[in-house]
């Protein structure tokens, strides 16, 4: 086929492959790798793609964008469902595929509606527009069908100095910054702009650098006390070993003999479902780790699962031992199709037939009560929770210290244990707070107030952090106020936008 049918066609079909393209680059950004600067290259390369398409030919553009993001972003999905997970091929690659497919509508969505109603290059669209799209459908995705916020555009400065708008805006307000930019970088490339919007661009690129670094020089939390010592047990248990009953002994022996080496700190943490037994089951080695806790003045927090027998109900919970007494957070925010199954009863029938597993963990309760341990409130989440920012903020009011646990064995040898732990010092950063994680095999850390790693285990090596961290209180402005400043603008921005399109 030749004629200006077909050259039309071959760039269509370019377009899409460049803008599929930059969205796997837009992975480089993202740890282990954590080259930033790709995360303001990436929405750049975007905008320009899509300036002056017709609103369908731009939604495919952003579609191909999304799914090379995130068909290269979420590979270890695989890892998880089919070679731990033990669902057969063809339902991993669904499953995953069905995800990537989620995915690709919110920058296919952003693209179809800036250019379906702000079509024309112009101030409007690339200041007002562009940007606030990106927050909004980026927070939507945060939360919509329980949320998906892995690979936010924020979580790539974490090393970088729009880091610093975190405590301020939460990293959202950092993807936001992170858009300016890209719009700012786009506008300095375009072709045949006047001279006065490169300079509008430069400044703009400024302020978004310049703000934050002023910014850090205001300490929004200060100490609530002396250095703590903590620990944190790496057992390093292989996911496909660590269930099977004929390990069982051995691995509660691995992590009864890891504890000895943690003596002397004040709180010694355990990572997720540390050991492969209910918690109602061992009631004789708990007692016994309690009394040497005593021993030793040390207070804990175990990852255990937990079966209530009031409710009949499983919790993924985290235990939290002192001289005091007692406590459990349950997990409240769980991962679907991993923690529980949202489908009807015939398909449950159809999953215990194919040796599925089927049984739902039960989420806990919004509002629990702060738990204490080693003279601190404790703020916990465990795994995946910790994805979910705004939902610590209440937390935070009382808080002096962060503990994440985490079960990081499902996503093997891949990005993943690198990019939650990119997500957790985000969370720090966020609140002011340091941050203790334990994982069963990597990447166990101690992470300050500013977000930076302070000591780390190498991962798949059993073995103890040891660290001293330190008590913070009060509250940044992102913990005060949460997502709604960012929120509100955007919607605002785009108010305006509208306005300014009917020639208000």
């Amino acid at each position: 086929m030749r004629g200006p049918g077909a050259a039309f066609q071959r760039q269509a079909a370019s377009r899409l492959v460049a803008a599929f393209a930059v969205g796997a680059a837009l992975n480089l950004a993202f740890a282990p790798l954590a080259w930033w600067p790709f995360a303001v290259l990436a929405p750049a390369a975007l905008f320009a793609l899509i300036r002056g398409l017709p609103p369908r030919r731009a939604a495919w553009a952003g579609a191909a964008f999304g799914a090379g993001l995130f068909a290269f972003g979420t590979y270890w999905l695989f890892t998880c469902l089919h070679v731990f997970g033990l669902v057969p091929v063809w339902l991993a690659l669904f499953l995953q595929a069905a995800l990537v497919a989620l995915m690709s509508t919110y920058s296919a969505a952003l693209c179809f509606i800036a250019n379906r109603y702000w079509l024309k290059s112009g101030m409007t669209r690339d200041w007002l527009v562009l940007p606030a799209l990106w927050v909004l459908l980026e927070w939507l995705r945060g939360w919509v069908l329980t949320g998906f916020p892995w690979l936010s555009l924020g979580y790539a400065f974490i090393d970088a100095p729009l880091a610093g708008w975190a405590p301020l805006l939460g990293v959202y307000g950092v993807t936001w910054a992170a858009a300016y930019a890209g719009v700012a970088l786009s506008v300095l490339l375009a072709p045949g702009l006047a001279g006065s919007r490169r300079l509008i661009a430069l400044a703009a690129l400024a302020l978004l650098f310049a703000v934050p670094l002023l910014a850090e020089r205001h300490a929004w939390t200060r100490p609530a006390g002396a250095p703590l010592a903590v620990a944190a047990v790496q057992g390093a248990v292989s996911q496909d070993q660590k269930w099977q009953v004929k390990n069982r002994d051995a691995t509660m022996a691995r992590y009864a003999k890891l504890n000895e080496q943690a003596w002397g700190a004040r709180l010694i943490v355990w990572p997720e479902s540390a050991l492969p037994v209910l918690s109602n089951m061992i009631p004789e080695y708990l007692a016994s780790l309690s009394k040497s806790g005593r021993a030793h003045d040390a207070d804990f927090a175990i990852g255990l699962v937990h079966y209530r027998l009031d409710t009949q109900q499983y919790f993924n919970g985290l235990l939290v031992m002192t001289a005091a007494g007692d406590g459990w957070y349950y997990k409240r925010h769980l991962v679907p199709f991993g923690e529980y199954f949202p489908v009807p009863s015939f398909v449950r029938s159809w999953m215990r037939l194919m040796s599925l597993p089927y049984d739902d963990i039960s989420a806990g309760s919004k509002d629990q009560p702060v738990l204490s341990a080693a003279g601190q409130k404790l703020g916990l989440t465990i795994c995946y929770e910790d994805a979910f920012g705004s939902e610590q903020l209440e937390v935070l009011r009382d808080a002096t210290l962060l503990i994440n646990v985490t079960n990081n064995a499902w996503f093997g040898d891949s990005t993943a244990p690198h990019q939650h732990l990119q997500i957790s010092r985000m969370r720090a950063l966020e609140a002011g707070r340091y941050l203790v994680r334990a994982t069963n095999d990597g990447i166990t850390a101690a992470i300050d107030a500013r977000g930076r790693v302070v000591a780390q285990l190498p991962q798949f090596q059993e073995a103890v952090l040891r660290a001293d961290v330190r008590p913070m209180t009060g509250l940044t402005p992102y913990a005060r106020f949460g997502n709604y400043p960012v929120v509100i603008a955007a919607l605002g921005l785009l108010g305006w936008a509208s306005w300014r399109r009917r020639g208000g």
